[in-house]
């Protein structure tokens, strides 16, 4: 039992990284209740993409893409996640940190971006793969431009969490 729980945590970390990032900015406002309500400016990202059920939808697709993505299982780490997760608790939790980063009442209890992603070793040809992913399952779902763009913000916020530095840049 106890190798299985650490195999979910292993997992946990890659949904958050390829979802993950979505929580860069939203493990910040956690702390505050999600505000469902249309502000000033408009409906939250959460509403203009439809909510949770939509939300659930568009991380099925993605994570499904992920589990098969040449790229993403050429990651040796990346790939023995995908071996040893099942992919209905990915999505799940997936799902609630999307739903959550979008400003959405879902909450993501999972370790922080950083924590969950280290082990990874996740580099940026990996990263630009899931943005990929996230663009392809988008556009399948038809999420328009401005919420695509919102979308990848969040996720791009996560970055510096999730990638490994290259030996060069780490360098300098």
């Amino acid at each position: 039992m106890e190798q299985k729980n650490a195999y979910r945590l292993i997992c946990l970390g890659l949904a958050a990284a390829l979802v993950v990032s979505l929580t860069g900015c939203a493990a910040q406002k956690a702390q505050q209740p999600a505000e469902q309500k249309p502000t000033a400016t408009g409906p939250s990202l959460y509403e203009r993409v439809g909510g949770v059920n939509n939300i659930a939808m568009l991380m099925d697709d993605v994570i499904d893409r992920t589990y098969v993505d040449a790229v993403l299982n050429a990651n040796p780490q990346i790939a023995e996640a995908h071996k040893r997760f099942p992919r209905q608790i990915y999505k799940y939790q997936a799902t609630n940190l999307a739903c959550m980063a979008m400003g959405g009442p879902c909450k993501y209890a999972g370790r922080s971006p950083k924590e969950a992603h280290q082990h990874l070793r996740i580099a940026e040809v990996e990263w630009q793969e899931m943005i990929k992913i996230f663009h392809d399952s988008m556009d399948s779902f038809k999420v328009p431009p401005k919420e695509q763009s919102e979308v990848i913000a969040i996720l791009e916020s996560a970055k510096g969490d999730v990638v490994v530095p290259s030996p060069k840049s780490a360098s300098k």
